[in-house]
C-alpha cells in the first residue's frame, strides 16, 4: 500500500473524494435547483450540436441546390433559419436559467457552511485559538470559502455541461462521419494526454496556495494589530523580510499554478487547429475522391464545426479541474476547522434562578430574585435537587500544564469561602492568570480537583459555570457598537438603567457622558478612539452589570492611572462586597484588603494568608511589600 502523502506543513493530505463528496452533501437542500440546472445543461448541448448540424442540411438542401437552379425564392430559406434560431435561442434561454439556478445554490452552500463553520468556531476550546493565528483562521472565511463558490456556481456546472456536450458532440460526429470521427480521436488523445499531465503537476502547487496564502493573513493580521509594538523598537525592517519571505511563497506557487495552467489553454488551441488542418485536407479529399458520397460538402462543413465544439469543452474541463483543485485545498481547510475537537461538555449540573423562603427552602423560578441554585437532576430516581450559590470555590491538590511535557500548577490547593476576596501575588509566568483559567474551564485540569458549592465543576454546563462568575481581564476586548451596547454585553436583557447604574459603580460614568454622544457613542476597532484606561473601566462596567455572584479581576486596574485607581477600588469594593473575588494584581496597594493574599512561585503556593500575616512572616511577599525586590 503506497504512503499517504504529505501536506508541506507535515500532516496528511486528506482524500480529494472524499472532500467532494462531503462539500456536496451540503448542496441537498437544492437538489431540485440541481435536477433543474443538469436540464438546462442538456438542453443547452443539444441545441448547440442541433444548431450545427442544421448548418450542413442548409448548405446541402437549401444554398447549394437555390445556387443551382438560381431561384430567388427565399422563403424556404428564411423558414429554415428562423428554425435554427429557434433551436439557438432555447439553448440560450436554458443556458440563462442554469447560470440563475446555481447562483442561488453557490450562494446558499456558501451560507450553510459559513454558518456550521462560524457555529463550530464558537465551540471550539482555547487551545485552538492559540495556536492559529486569527488571519489565517479569517482566510478560511474569505478566500476558501469564495473557491468553493467560484466551484459550486461555475466549475462544477461548467465541467458536468462540458461532460455531456461531448457526449452529445461525439455521437453527432458518428452520424456524420465515422472516418473522420476516427481521425478526431488521434488528435483528442493527444490534448487529452497533455491536460492531464499538467492539471497533475498544477495540483499541488494549487494547495500550497491556499495555504501560503493563510499564513500570510495570518501575519498581515498580526502586523496591523501590533504596529505600535513594531515603530516603538524599529522593527519595520525585520517585519518586511518575513512578509518577503512568506509573499515569494506565496508567490512561487501561484506563479508555477498559474504558468501550467496558461501554457495549457495556448498548447491545446494549437493541437486544436492542427487538427482542424487535418480534417480539412482528409475531409477535402474524401469529398473529392468519393464525388460527395461518402460525405457531403455540407456534412463536412458541419463536422469542422463540431471538432471545434469538440475541442472547447475538453479545454474547459482541463480549465475547471485546475480551479475545482483549488477549491477542494480551500474546504479541505475549513473541514480541517470544522473536525477539530469541540470544548468537551459532560456537565450536567445548571445555574437556575431561585427563591429562597425563610427555612431555607429553595424553588426554581423564571425571573431575576438575586438568587441562584444549581439544579442538580437525578436520572436514575427521577428527581431533582438544588444547591444555593453561594461561591464556595476550593481546589484540591491541582496539577495542570497547557503542553503535556510542562506542568504549569503542581499540587496547589486554596479555600475561597463566600464573599472572600483572594489574591494572587507572583512574578509573571509564576501561574496566576492559569488558576482564574481553570475555574472559568477554559482548560480542564490534569490532576486533583476543583469543587463549586461542594460540586466537582466537571458537573456543571460550561455555560452555567460561567454565567455565574464575572471576569475582567487585563487585555480589555471592546466590540463594534454604541458604549452602551459594549456595558449591555454583561447582560443582554439589562435595561439602560441598570447599565447606568454599572457605569457609576465603576466611576465611568463621568467619562461616558463626556463623550460626543455619550452612551450613545460608537466605538470602532476594540475602542481605539478611548484611552487604555478609559477602555477597562467599561469592561468593569460591563462586569457590574451581569452582576455575578463571583468575580475574577485578572490585573483589572493595571491600565489605570494611581487618581483613578482609587476611584475605581471604591467601585469595585461595593462591587465585590457579598461576592467571592480572585484578584490578580502586580500593585500590592490593591490587595491589602483582601482576606488571604496566596504568593506563586513557578506554580506553587509558597505562602497564603493576610496581608498582616504575610508582613510578619517576613518571606517573600514581606520582601516584595518593602520593596526588597519586585514583580517581574
Amino acid at each position: 500500500m503506497p504512503p499517504a502523502k504529505m501536506m508541506g506543513d507535515g500532516r496528511k493530505a486528506k482524500n480529494p473524494k472524499k472532500t467532494f463528496l462531503r462539500l456536496l452533501s451540503y448542496m441537498k437542500p437544492y437538489l431540485p435547483n440541481l435536477i433543474a440546472v443538469m436540464i438546462c445543461i442538456v438542453v443547452t448541448a443539444f441545441a448547440q450540436t442541433r444548431g450545427s448540424e442544421n448548418i450542413g442540411n442548409l448548405v446541402d438542401n437549401y444554398i447549394l441546390p437555390m445556387v443551382a437552379s438560381g431561384s430567388t425564392d427565399f422563403a424556404p430559406l428564411v423558414n429554415y433559419l428562423m428554425g435554427i434560431a429557434a433551436v439557438f435561442g432555447c439553448g440560450i434561454l436554458a443556458s440563462f436559467l442554469q447560470q440563475f439556478l446555481m447562483v442561488t445554490v453557490g450562494q446558499g452552500t456558501q451560507k450553510a457552511i459559513r454558518d456550521e463553520m462560524f457555529t463550530k468556531m464558537q465551540r471550539l476550546p482555547l487551545r485552538y485559538f492559540d495556536t492559529n493565528t486569527a488571519g489565517n483562521i479569517m482566510s478560511r472565511y474569505t478566500s476558501d470559502i469564495d473557491t468553493l463558490r467560484q466551484m459550486i456556481s461555475q466549475s462544477i456546472p461548467q465541467a458536468f455541461s462540458s461532460v455531456i456536450t461531448i457526449i452529445v458532440i461525439f455521437t453527432a460526429m458518428l452520424r456524420s462521419s465515422w472516418i473522420l470521427t476516427i481521425v478526431t480521436m488521434f488528435t483528442v488523445a493527444g490534448i487529452t494526454f497533455v491536460t492531464v499531465k499538467v492539471v497533475s503537476s498544477a495540483a499541488k502547487y494549487f494547495v500550497g496556495q491556499q495555504r501560503s496564502l493563510g499564513a500570510l493573513n495570518g501575519y498581515v493580521e498580526e502586523m496591523i494589530s501590533g504596529q505600535k509594538v513594531i515603530k516603538v523598537f524599529n522593527h519595520e525592517h525585520a517585519c518586511k523580510e518575513e512578509f518577503d519571505r512568506l509573499n515569494e511563497e506565496l508567490c512561487r506557487n501561484a506563479y508555477t499554478a498559474g504558468k501550467l495552467t496558461n501554457m495549457m489553454g495556448p498548447v491545446n488551441n494549437n493541437l486544436g487547429y492542427i487538427q482542424y488542418a487535418i480534417l480539412a485536407v482528409v475531409g477535402g479529399l474524401i469529398v473529392v475522391a468519393s464525388e460527395g458520397k461518402l460525405i457531403s460538402l455540407g456534412n463536412l462543413m458541419t463536422f469542422m464545426l463540431l471538432s471545434r465544439s469538440f475541442n472547447m469543452p475538453i479545454s474547459q474541463i482541463s480549465n475547471q479541474i485546475n480551479s475545482i483543485v483549488m477549491a477542494l485545498a480551500g474546504a479541505e481547510r475549513i473541514f480541517d476547522l470544522m473536525d477539530e475537537k469541540p470544548e468537551a461538555d459532560n456537565g450536567y449540573v445548571t445555574l437556575v434562578n431561585a427563591r429562597i423562603d425563610e427555612n431555607g427552602t429553595i424553588t426554581e423560578c423564571a425571573e431575576r430574585t438575586g438568587h441562584w441554585a444549581w439544579k442538580h437532576p437525578h436520572k436514575a430516581e427521577g428527581t431533582v435537587t438544588y444547591t444555593e450559590l453561594k461561591g464556595d470555590i476550593t481546589m484540591y491538590n491541582v496539577d495542570f500544564g497547557y503542553v503535556p511535557e510542562k506542568t504549569v500548577l503542581h499540587d496547589v490547593t486554596l479555600y475561597a469561602y463566600p464573599g472572600q476576596k483572594i489574591a494572587f501575588v507572583g512574578a509573571t509566568g509564576a501561574g496566576k492568570t492559569t488558576i482564574t483559567n481553570l475555574i472559568n474551564r477554559f482548560y480542564d485540569i490534569d490532576d486533583g480537583k476543583i469543587r463549586y458549592d461542594g460540586i466537582n465543576i466537571n458537573k456543571i454546563c460550561k455555560a452555567d459555570l460561567r454565567r455565574s462568575l464575572g471576569v475582567v481581564l487585563q487585555d480589555t476586548n471592546l466590540f463594534t457598537g454604541t458604549v452602551m451596547d459594549n456595558i449591555r454585553y454583561g447582560k443582554l436583557d439589562a435595561t439602560d438603567e441598570e447599565c447606568i447604574a454599572a457605569a457609576k459603580l465603576a466611576n465611568a460614568h463621568d467619562f461616558i457622558v463626556r463623550l460626543p454622544k455619550g452612551y450613545n457613542t460608537e466605538l470602532t476597532a476594540n475602542g481605539a478612539s478611548l484611552s487604555q484606561g478609559q477602555r477597562q473601566l467599561i469592561a468593569i462596567a460591563r462586569a457590574a452589570v451581569a452582576d455575578p455572584p463571583v468575580m475574577i479581576l485578572d490585573e483589572a486596574t493595571s491600565s489605570i492611572d494611581t487618581r483613578t485607581e482609587k476611584l475605581v477600588q471604591d467601585g469595585m469594593d461595593a462591587l465585590m462586597k457579598g461576592r467571592t473575588v480572585f484578584v490578580i494584581a502586580h500593585r500590592l496597594s490593591t490587595i491589602m484588603n483582601s482576606d488571604c493574599i496566596m504568593v506563586l512561585d513557578h506554580g506553587r503556593i509558597i505562602e497564603r494568608g493576610s496581608h498582616d500575616d504575610l508582613i510578619a512572616q517576613k518571606g517573600t511577599y514581606y520582601q516584595l511589600y518593602t520593596g526588597a525586590f519586585e514583580l517581574d
